[in-house]
This record gives structure tokens, C-alpha cells and sequence, in this order.
């Protein structure tokens, strides 16, 4: 059962990074789910996506900045 939780929750994490670039205000329920399961492989890429968002923005989120900030303290 275990590997079968895997691949649903790697599957759910492609989808909801899909519609984290289309969405123009993804929410934080969205975002929190992100991350509740976000692999250590799947960081980088997810880290990307909000900084190319917030690069993008003119006003960007500062839910955003903090998450980026608390995904990459170590």
C-alpha cells in the first residue's frame, strides 16, 4: 500500500504544480497541500515555480516570499 500512497501523492503533486503555473491566485490550501507532500526531489523545481512567480509579479505575495524563505532555511 505503501508504494501505491507514493504514486498517488506523486501524481497529485504533478497536477497541483500544473495548477500552480496556471493559476493567476493559487491558493494557500493549494500551496499548503504542495508541501505537506513535496519530496526532497520535488523541492527544487517547486522553489523555481515560486520565484519565477514572484519575479513575475510586480506586487508579489509575501506568503509566497515566506515560503520560499522557509523551504530553503536549512
Amino acid at each position: 500500500m505503501a508504494d501505491n500512497d507514493n504514486d498517488v501523492n506523486a501524481w497529485l503533486l504533478q497536477v497541483l504544480l500544473k495548477k500552480l503555473v496556471a493559476d493567476p491566485y493559487p491558493s494557500t490550501t493549494m500551496m499548503d497541500t504542495i508541501e505537506e507532500i513535496l519530496t526532497p526531489e520535488a523541492t527544487p523545481a517547486y522553489v523555481r515555480l515560486l520565484l519565477e512567480r514572484i519575479e513575475r509579479d510586480e506586487f508579489p505575495s509575501i506568503d509566497m516570499i515566506d515560503r520560499v524563505r522557509n523551504l530553503t532555511v536549512e
